[in-house]
Order: structure tokens, then C-alpha cells, then sequence
């Protein structure tokens, strides 16, 4: 099982470093994105990544958001790791995140928070969304679904091939979201960055 984790790990370092390669500097190559049911422990999970990689903080009005968003915080500046909170800049704020990451709908409101934090991100779930985000002034997308996800929410996969071409094309920084893991992930790093949940979080997960 060790073997596995670690193997998994050399994978996804490889990865990382092939995107970091084109994105640009103030971009982690990867974005650990939090769940409160599949992600039991983010905190400890972020103890473990490795230096210059991101977490996307997500919470569902969690009643210990500032607690975990401080304590998130804390490990961030020791492990020189970017914090970004999902949909609450108010919240980023609090805690001294570096940014904000913001769903596909509510991209107007990020408007009024331009130029408060380092980085600002938002969600894309379709080629026409992505082309709609191109000019609107965030720092990257996400883009999903990458890969077939057993995630509730994944829609139709993009595939790898569609999925480079979109990614390519882009004027904003694209990273990867949805069945994106440690055999995956090679297969876009080239042109865009990395974003997972289950896939990061099985690799650098507390050992059960």
C-alpha cells in the first residue's frame, strides 16, 4: 500500500513540475480542492503537499469555517502553499487567505473584489463558459469534468484530447478539474494545471 502511495506521489510531483513549467509564477501548479464529506481532514492533508502547491478551501456554511480556515491559513505559511477560500471573501479576508476561488455564477459578484487579494479563480463547466471567462479579469479557471469522476456533480467527460485543445486555446490560465489523479494527471499537465479533490486526498490523506 506504501508502495502505491508513494509511486502515486512520484506521479503527481511530475506532473506538477510539467505544469508549472507554462503557467505563470503566481500560479501553484497544483489546487488541492476541499469537500466537507471527502476531504474528513484538509488540514492534515495540507501538512503533507509539497511546497508551491494550492488549497482550495470549500465550505457548505461549515459551523467551524473560521477555525478551519485559520488553521489552514497557518499551514499554508509554513509549508509556502497558496490558500484560496471558495465563495466567501469575506471569510478570506478573516483568515488572510491569498485569494478567492468563485463559482461560475456568482463571477459578477467577484468584480467588486478585484484588487483585494493576490488571486482570483473561477469555475467552468463547459467550453462556452470557459470562452465567456476570457476576458473577465481572473487569474485562471477551472475547468471540469477533465476525466470520467464519480463525483455527484461531473458532467460528461471532456476527455484529455478536447480537453488540451480547449486548455491551448485559452487566454486564461486553465487548470483540470474532475477525475484528475496521479494517472491522470500527466495527461494534461503540458497545458494546463492540475486540480483535484479524491485524487490528492488518496495520496497525502492522513494514513488510515
Amino acid at each position: 500500500m506504501q508502495e502505491d502511495r508513494n509511486r502515486a506521489e512520484g506521479k503527481l510531483r511530475a506532473a506538477a513540475r510539467a505544469a508549472g513549467r507554462h503557467l505563470p509564477a503566481s500560479l501553484p501548479p497544483v489546487l488541492y480542492l476541499t469537500d466537507d464529506h471527502r476531504t474528513p481532514d484538509p488540514v492534515a492533508t495540507a501538512r503533507h503537499l509539497p511546497r508551491g502547491w494550492g488549497v482550495v478551501y470549500r465550505h457548505q456554511d461549515h459551523r467551524h469555517a473560521h477555525l478551519i480556515g485559520r488553521r489552514l491559513r497557518l499551514v499554508c505559511r509554513q509549508r509556502h502553499l497558496k490558500l484560496l477560500i471558495a465563495n466567501d471573501p469575506a471569510l478570506a479576508l478573516a483568515v488572510g487567505a491569498d485569494g478567492v476561488h468563485w463559482p461560475f455564477a456568482e463571477r459578477a459578484k467577484a468584480r467588486r473584489w478585484q484588487g483585494r487579494f493576490a488571486l482570483m479563480t473561477v469555475s467552468a463547466h463547459s467550453p462556452d463558459q470557459l470562452r465567456i471567462l476570457q476576458d473577465a479579469g481572473f487569474d485562471a479557471a477551472l475547468l471540469s469534468t477533465a476525466f470520467p469522476s464519480q463525483s455527484p456533480s461531473a458532467r460528461a467527460p471532456l476527455g484529455p484530447r478536447r480537453f488540451r485543445q480547449l486548455a491551448s486555446a485559452s487566454r486564461v490560465p486553465v487548470y483540470a478539474l474532475g477525475g484528475v489523479n496521479a494517472d491522470t494527471a500527466s495527461r494534461i499537465a503540458p497545458v494546463a494545471g492540475i486540480a483535484a479533490i479524491e485524487g490528492i486526498e488518496a495520496v497525502f490523506g492522513p494514513r488510515t
